[in-house]
């Protein structure tokens, strides 16, 4: 069994209120196993014995649109590759006063066209794209409703679907349940 970490864009923000146990049950629905919620804010760790990313995802947004009567995109990650997100340090040598570090996960690897302008300020802000790698884009916000930036700049740029997480919650996934893999 392959332990997987499913993000889920848009739970528990903007009015849209999920349960835990309600995001368990649809997976647990779905055939996954051992299946944990994790911050309240999308992040569902389950097993599966498919090893297979592509068709993991639709099927998951299927099965939460049925439930949930919206769709919703699940982004998909192996502790492998949570854990590399983890050991790129791509937030080394950056000030940590005030600032958060964001890691914006893309579906698949989408030809990422503003690569050669980066680090790039996020226009009206002071929140920068960093780096980016393979389906991952990396970014800082300094506070004042920053947070919401990245992701909406990144997808009108990529013009694809995105969600992001703070790097520590990345970590802390990986730190709890990375062992289990």
């Amino acid at each position: 069994m392959i332990l997987f970490v499913a993000f889920i864009r848009g739970i528990n923000v903007g009015g849209r209120v999920v349960k835990k146990e309600q995001l368990q049950e649809v997976f647990a629905s779905l055939g996954f196993t051992n299946v944990l919620t994790f911050k309240q804010s999308g992040n569902v760790i389950f097993k599966t014995d498919s090893e297979d990313k592509e068709k993991i995802s639709p099927m998951i947004e299927e099965g939460l649109c049925k439930t949930l009567g919206y769709e919703v995109a699940v982004f998909i990650r192996t502790f492998t590759e949570l854990k590399g997100i983890v050991d790129l340090d791509s937030f080394k040598g950056q000030d940590k006063e005030g600032a958060s570090f964001l890691v914006t996960l893309l579906a698949n690897t989408s030809p990422m066209t503003f690569t050669s302008q980066l680090p790039l300020i996020i226009p009206k802000s002071t929140a920068q794209v960093l780096s980016a790698k393979g389906t991952q884009v990396f970014s800082i916000t300094h506070g004042g409703g920053e947070g919401a930036l990245p992701n909406s700049f990144i997808e009108s740029k990529l013009k694809v679907k995105a969600t992001t997480r703070n790097i520590n919650v990345i970590r802390e996934i990986v730190k709890k349940y990375g062992q289990d893999t």
